[in-house]
């Protein structure tokens, strides 16, 4: 039996707690905030990056994972007596991370000729963002600990990720509109209308699935189209902001409707509320097979 670690980034949302909990690594993201850079989860925790999001009118710039530092990680993992490493990282269409991961690797053979055939990279294009990919990679994390070969997780890997889908709502329109990560959103002239949209992140893409007036109205929309497309008696997670509150509502909103609460809950970091804004509330599922 071979000695396996997964690893992820930032981008998935994955909790201090859950980290630890379910022996996954991860990598954080470089954050940009006026003419500072940080480092998410060292410099800062979600509620200090949220005073630093108050603190600065503009948008905070996240920067790739680059090709140089995969490498340096691939060997330092190799010393450590590796024999796979498996990788699930942020939504390629939304960062070149995902790439500059594949690419690193024949770089890092070709550098370090000695580790060819002692370890092998693995890794996946999550297509999506926060525990849209990291729920499944806890998964694989567990599946570790429960001493499960390398062909077993990446093949859970490969059918679980494609599967994964996310509906969202936004209290405001603020972030999304000048980030551009969001373009359909953009289009909603809605804070002073009142009007919410909420968006859905399936198959690498961020579009926008229906919207609706007011903020009483946002967490039952949500619910309702989650439950719509997800698999009867199926577990589910809840993404959230920095306003917990709207995860207790969520949560009971949505344990009202399916008589079950979620598994986990995911409160965005520094990746995710630079794009779509501190005040968010969805819920990730994987659809109907």
């Amino acid at each position: 039996m071979g000695k396996i670690r997964i690893i992820t980034d930032s981008v998935s949302d994955i909790s201090y707690e859950l980290e630890k909990k379910y022996d996954v690594d991860i990598i954080p993201f470089p954050v940009v905030i006026g003419d500072k850079s940080y480092i998410s989860r060292v410099d800062f925790d979600n509620d200090g990056f949220y005073a630093l999001m108050d603190q600065y009118d503009e948008i905070p710039k996240t920067s790739q994972i680059t090709s140089f530092h995969f490498e340096e990680m691939y060997y330092e993992y190799y010393e450590k007596g590796y024999s796979d490493i498996v990788l699930v990282l942020i939504n390629s269409e939304g960062s070149a991370t995902y790439q500059n991961s594949v690419m690193a690797i024949d770089s890092f053979f070709e550098e370090h000729p000695e580790c060819e055939g002692k370890i092998t990279v693995h890794t996946f294009d999550g297509g999506n963002y926060s525990g849209g990919y990291g729920h499944p990679a806890l998964v694989a994390g567990q599946m570790v600990k429960d001493g499960a070969s390398i062909d077993e997780i990446t093949a859970y890997l490969s059918d679980e990720l494609p599967c994964r889908r996310i509906y969202f709502g936004m209290y405001t329109l603020k972030y999304a509109g000048k980030s551009g990560r969001i373009p359909s959103a953009a289009a909603f002239v809605g804070d002073k209308l009142g009007i919410k949209p909420i968006m859905k992140i399936w198959d690498h893409e961020i579009t926008t699935a229906s919207k609706c007036r007011g903020d009483k109205k946002l967490l039952a929309k949500v619910a309702d189209l989650a439950i719509k497309d997800m698999e009867p008696g199926a577990e589910y997670q809840i993404v959230y902001g920095r306003n917990v509150d709207k995860l207790d509502e969520m949560i009971e909103k949505m344990t009202e409707k399916v008589g079950y609460g979620p598994t986990e809950s995911y409160q965005i970091g520094a990746a995710v509320a630079a794009n779509a804004g501190p005040d968010v509330i969805g819920v990730i599922f994987s659809v109907k097979k």
